[in-house]
């Protein structure tokens, strides 16, 4: 296959593109506890702290290595092990979307939810 040729999104990547859709403009935190929203224009999301799109096709290429990250039995516990373009935008956003399983690390699914809206201890 031609390097410039593209693939064609899996099912699954078109259906969490859908899901990435009717979540935008929510307000989620990087792990590093900054705040962003982001927006959905065709086959790019635009977050609020970039100047650059994330692709559809970027999106596809995050799956892909999460899927064979953790088919090999590698947790994903942090937006590197995601290794592409904004994943420190979509590592949480896949977190509170139930896209990726939470790791079973110090690092918890309360990190990436605004103060707000976290429970009370």
């Amino acid at each position: 296959m031609p390097k410039h040729a593209q693939m064609e999104p899996s099912a699954h990547t078109r259906a969490v593109w859908q899901q990435l859709a009717a979540h935008q403009g929510e307000t989620f935190f990087t792990a590093k506890g900054l705040p962003f929203t982001y927006a959905v224009r065709g086959g790019e999301l635009f977050v609020d702290r970039r100047q650059k799109s994330i692709t559809i096709a970027t999106v596809d290429a995050a799956l892909r290595n999460i899927e064979a990250r953790l088919e090999s039995g590698e947790e994903v516990t942090g937006p590197k092990k995601i290794g592409c373009y904004g994943a420190s935008y979509l590592y949480p956003v896949f977190l509170q979307l139930g896209v990726l399983p939470a790791p079973d690390t110090q690092l918890e699914l309360k990190d990436f939810i605004p103060t707000q809206d976290r429970p009370h201890a």
